[in-house]
């Protein structure tokens, strides 16, 4: 005990930069290390870790009322909700980096914003989790987040109804940890119910409405690859050759939106977008031009597309439209409900002659 005094004592004089580094550190490792969202080892992290904030909360909440009066019961406290912050930072820390893969950042920013709030003001919290709602509200969030692509992983689609039983399932769950919380430290819980109660209510009516305006990432697809291209051909091999501007070497470190169309040429749009093993779903390219005397963007053609999954470089398909006019133009790629998965943004330049293009070959 005396070991875990000193190391207590050394860790609260060093907690902050130590808390920092581990912040940092964990998601710049969960980075580059996360992979796929319907492999079994990235799943089963995010449930271990669910598993591990689950039994914190009950034994801290269980400690205070039935252990608290024991010796060293404030050094036990203090690990446990050391132990609860750890496994909070390293969930919500895989959940930015598979949301923020999948995210167009212009369009679902808000929901983005919400978990990393709650990703960083979780170093700061370590005092308020004592506290019974902040640690209920925490895990719920997480919850939810967790089931919003799980279920389409299992289910092997996506959808409004897919995402409303993955709701349901996220509330039977908190409901069932709230029962055994009920057994275990029921003194605590009953004079927080009400409160608690109110609180999943209002992160699983911000989360829907976020939903029902588009502001989600549509998880588990995402945007692997992307690009506007003067013509796309698929050969015999699988691969696609695509035929882009030549922007030269300086084009690399200075890009352009810049698309130089003959009156007349097609304009092709390239996407290679993931999505799970036996997963079969519809995308939309949406094809929108910005008028600017209505100052708004206006739809001018759609293309329907099926992508399979499974493929690590994501499914590959295109879309074209014919007598793109000069001006400003964008492709949504969206789900069929109209989430974004992702957006081209180019700027047509009319000109007389074909612009040099290089052959790039899409594996």
């Amino acid at each position: 005990m005396q070991i875990f005094s000193q190391t207590r004592q050394w860790y609260m004089r060093n907690e902050r930069p130590i808390s920092s580094m581990a912040l940092v550190g964990g998601f710049i490792i969960d980075s580059l290390t996360l992979r796929r969202v319907d492999l079994l080892w990235e799943n089963l992290w995010v449930g271990m870790h669910l598993v591990g904030v689950g039994v914190c909360i009950l034994l801290i909440n269980f400690w205070h009322n039935e252990l608290g009066h024991i010796r060293n019961s404030a050094q036990v406290h203090f690990w446990l909700l050391t132990a609860l912050q750890f496994f909070f930072g390293g969930m919500l820390s895989v959940f930015l980096v598979f949301y923020f893969r999948s995210a167009e950042l212009l369009v679902t920013w808000p929901f983005l914003l919400l978990l990393a709030s709650a990703f960083i003001a979780n170093e700061a919290l370590k005092e308020h989790y004592a506290r019974l709602t902040i640690q209920i509200g925490y895990y719920f969030l997480s919850i939810f987040a967790f089931t919003i692509f799980i279920v389409p992983v299992f289910i092997h689609r996506i959808g409004t109804n897919v995402f409303l039983f993955s709701g349901f399932v996220s509330l039977a769950v908190i409901g069932l940890f709230l029962w055994v919380l009920g057994v275990f430290a029921n003194a605590q819980f009953r004079t927080k119910r009400k409160s608690v109660v109110a609180l999943i209510l209002g992160i699983y009516i911000v989360i829907n409405g976020l939903y029902f305006l588009n502001l989600i990432p549509p998880l588990p697809l995402a945007l692997k690859d992307a690009g506007v291209y003067h013509n796309i051909v698929r050969g015999a091999d699988g691969n696609y050759a695509v035929q882009a501007e030549n922007i030269g070497w300086y084009g690399y470190f200075v890009p352009s939106d810049k698309f130089h169309v003959i009156a007349g040429d097609p304009v092709y749009a390239y996407t290679a977008i993931f999505s799970p093993a036996a997963f079969h779903t519809d995308i939309v390219h949406v094809w929108q031009k910005y008028d600017d005397a209505k100052d708004e963007w206006v739809t001018m053609h759609k293309n329907n597309l099926l992508i399979s999954g499974g493929r690590d470089g994501g499914f590959r398909t295109y879309s074209f439209k014919e007598s793109v006019e000069p001006g400003r133009w964008r492709v949504n790629v969206e789900t069929a409900n109209g989430q974004i998965i992702g957006r081209l943004r180019f700027k047509v330049i009319a000109v007389d002659e074909k612009y040099p293009v290089t052959t790039v070959i899409k594996k």
